[in-house]
């Protein structure tokens, strides 16, 4: 019996990277998951994975998992995405927000179109999803809902930020960790957990490469993508009013649990 066993968990942003290396480990504790992400078919090589690759790993390995595609800018794709999680595998007791869509450009020439998208992915869909699950959780005694953040949600000095373009970037994981203590207080009662998490360093994702936010050829230098899905497996299934309302960095709150990977 895994730690999540009988659990339904979303995890968005699934198809690959780290919301792959959470849908992964989730199932392996005995979670059902809903694998969500826009992509069904891969169409660039440097960016691998679908989220039916996705759930060919996990039923392989003898999980239970089902693909949803949802684009998460789309109002109408959120309701469905809880919607079908709730007809194909149960109410959801895990939400994992990971879902990001993201460009790196200088804020003084940041286009309105690309500005709105971001917020709409990475703020207003994670707002909106725990809007929908909360019912639910709160109707079973007990919930999870978890926020994958990044360390560019902390203030810059201005020497060390000059021509990096992630000034938006930033204005999202913030809102994104502010919106996770604010739920985690308005939810403590209701016994949910909300947490936000971020890697303790860069993890060589294929979107982290693509976007060369570390040197190329250098992925040795990463966070390996299984250390924030152990993390993020300790904060989705402790008892919510024990591990509620941390901005917490992987590594760390591995080691203040004494959890090795």
């Amino acid at each position: 019996m895994g730690v999540l066993e009988g659990k339904v968990a979303i995890v968005t942003g699934a198809s690959r990277g780290i919301g792959e290396e959470i849908a992964k480990r989730f199932a392996s504790e005995g979670a059902a998951v809903a694998v969500s992400a826009r992509t069904e078919e891969q169409r660039d090589e440097r960016l691998p994975g679908t989220i039916h690759d996705t759930v060919d790993t996990i039923t392989a390995a003898g999980g239970t998992a089902v693909a949803i595609r949802a684009d998460l800018a789309r109002i109408e794709d959120r309701n469905m995405l809880v919607e079908e999680t709730i007809s194909r595998l149960g109410p959801p007791d895990i939400l994992v927000n990971n879902a990001a869509v993201t460009w790196f450009l200088p804020a003084a020439e940041f286009p309105e179109s690309k500005y709105r998208i971001m917020f709409e992915v990475q703020v207003r869909a994670p707002f909106e999803l725990a809007q929908l699950v909360l019912p639910g959780m709160r109707l079973r005694g007990k919930g999870w809902i978890l926020n994958i953040s990044s360390g560019a949600a902390r203030h810059p000095k201005p020497d060390q930020s000059r021509g990096r373009g992630g000034t938006v970037y930033g204005m999202v994981k913030a809102a994104l960790e502010r919106m996770s203590t604010g739920l985690a207080s308005e939810e403590y009662e209701d016994n949910i957990a909300v947490n936000a998490l971020s890697p303790s360093s860069v993890v060589a994702t294929p979107g982290v490469v693509l976007h060369r936010l570390i040197p190329p050829g250098r992925e040795d230098m990463a966070e390996p993508p299984e250390v924030m899905a152990e993390a993020a497996l300790l904060l989705c299934s402790r008892e919510p009013k024990e591990l509620t309302g941390r901005i917490a960095y992987s590594q760390q709150i591995l080691e203040e649990f004494g959890v090795k990977i």
